[in-house]
């Protein structure tokens, strides 16, 4: 899997329709009409997201890898 920065999957989410919502220090949350899930995403310099969190908000926003 091809690891992002926190900006880059922020350009991704914006992409397919997500808003931010608010900023809390460095976590940007995102919304998306008709889905009730509040994406969080931590934005740590340019620095790449944890194989994990990167999944994880893969799998709350439906993004596959190709979309990255």
């Amino acid at each position: 899997m091809k690891l992002i920065s926190g900006k880059e999957m922020c350009r991704v989410l914006k992409q397919h329709v997500w808003v931010l919502v608010r900023i809390k220090g460095s976590h940007h949350a995102y919304e998306k009409s008709g889905n009730p899930k509040t994406i969080v995403v931590p934005v740590h310099a340019n620095k790449d997201l944890k194989i994990g969190t990167q999944r994880g908000i893969m799998k709350d926003a439906e993004i596959s890898e190709a979309d990255l």
